[in-house]
């Protein structure tokens, strides 16, 4: 049971949160009376010692260790003696846990964010730079029965850098979700207790701006027992791999044979020696790791759904999935920036601006482990039959009845005459 019920091989992550935290509730108690300026120094100076020991890899976790909490309150007792035990003054294992986990998370979020950011800078540079690249675009990826060859049905020609801003306008909306959750997780339950409170009347909004926090939880109830953060940071996880999954779904397509729009980066992909094939397995790996994420989700949320008010030990699941989704969006975030970061503009390209031409090919010169786009190729996928909507929109202009119906005759030809 003492192994069943150890949660100290993953919540140790929160080692820092706890120390922080625990020192701010020290000097709170010295504020209200509770503790002596000589006990509110040993104690916050004992836990910076503590902090050092997990920061340089000394200190050791012992069989009773069940959890951080545990861990650091048994090695502060070492350091300071007994006065370690006035921690728990007012202070309950169900309050503290939670405003751990939300100092951590506040931290935390902090990295995909920048992550995010920097992507979208990628992706707006590229677009700026290659916008002369013209390529197809399609709807539903399928075969056109009208055309005589079997290729999938193009719709109409557009930019590539209109392509490269369409995933900028969904990751700028997930940058600008996280900073919304990050408003609504800053508040401190710090203070509610086991579940009706503090009794000693802790100053819980000094606490929080001690803290750092933008304000304090309203009910003591909810404090304890409220994971909608950790439910709400899944589902943003959720959609924002949703995005990188449909990024990487069109760059395994355009870098197949068939499409030959880019080359992905040496570093991005492995050869398969039987067949001297190169496969986009970053790009691949991150479409799979949505899974992952969306697992994650889903699994906290059965956990969470028949739990009745206020703390239950069911709670203690919340962190493997939390923190997985974290390390997991970070590194796909990063794996999509460095795809992107390494994109190049074939030389072959003809540019209306000679001087960006040449300036391309001298940035790329003894480039030759990069991600490369093939303008020649893009150009080469442009067909007269993608200007079909164009001239359907050309004939209603002129007042032409049933324009959709003459537009398709004009560029697809019955191969028997019909009448319409």
């Amino acid at each position: 049971m003492t192994a069943f019920n150890a949660s100290i091989g993953f919540d140790r992550k929160m080692y820092l949160a706890d120390v922080r935290c625990s020192q701010a509730y020290a000097r709170a108690l010295s504020a209200k009376g509770l503790l002596s300026a000589e006990e509110e120094a040993l104690l916050v100076d004992g836990l910076e010692a503590v902090l050092r020991e997990w920061d340089s890899g000394e200190l050791a976790v012992a069989p009773g260790d069940e959890d951080v909490h545990t861990a650091n309150e048994r090695r502060l007792t070492e350091l300071v003696g007994p006065v370690a035990g006035k921690l728990h003054t007012g202070r309950s294992r169900n309050d503290q846990v939670a405003t751990d986990m939300r100092y951590w998370l506040r931290d935390e979020a902090a990295k995909p964010l920048a992550h995010l950011k920097q992507l979208i800078g990628v992706a707006a540079e590229r677009a700026e730079r290659e916008v002369d690249v013209l390529m197809p675009g399609y709807t539903h990826l399928q075969v056109c029965e009208g055309r005589p060859e079997a290729a999938p049905a193009r719709a109409q020609p557009i930019r590539w850098s209109h392509l490269l801003f369409s995933y900028v306008a969904s990751w700028k909306a997930d940058a600008e979700r996280l900073v919304q959750l990050s408003d609504r997780l800053n508040v401190l339950p710090l203070g509610s207790g086991a579940l009706a409170g503090n009794p000693f009347g802790i100053d819980r909004r000094e606490l929080a701006r001690d803290l750092g926090f933008s304000g304090v939880t309203s009910n003591s109830l909810h404090g304890v027992c409220d994971r909608d953060f950790v439910a709400e940071f899944l589902f943003w996880a959720s959609l924002c791999m949703t995005h990188l999954s449909r990024f990487a779904e069109d760059l395994i397509i355009y870098s197949t044979a068939e499409f030959g729009f880019v080359t992905l980066a040496d570093a991005y992909r492995s050869v398969e020696l039987l067949f001297l094939k190169k496969n986009a397995d970053s790009l691949e790996l991150l479409r799979g790791k949505c899974g992952r994420v969306f697992g994650s989700m889903a699994g906290f949320m059965m956990t969470l759904k028949g739990l009745p008010s206020t703390y239950n030990k069911d709670m203690q699941e919340d962190k493997e999935p939390l923190f997985d989704a974290v390390d997991t969006i970070n590194g796909c975030l990063q794996i999509a920036c460095g795809v992107l970061d390494t994109l190049t503009v074939g030389t072959r390209l003809r540019l209306a601006n000679r001087l960006v031409t040449k300036l391309a090919a001298n940035e790329n010169r003894g480039r030759r482990s990069v991600l490369q786009i093939h303008p020649e190729r893009m150009r080469d996928s442009l067909s007269c039959d993608m200007l079909a909507t164009d001239l359907a929109d050309y004939l209603v202009r002129k007042g032409v009845r049933l324009s959709c119906t003459c537009a398709f005759f004009l560029v697809f030809p019955p191969v028997e005459p019909r009448i319409f």
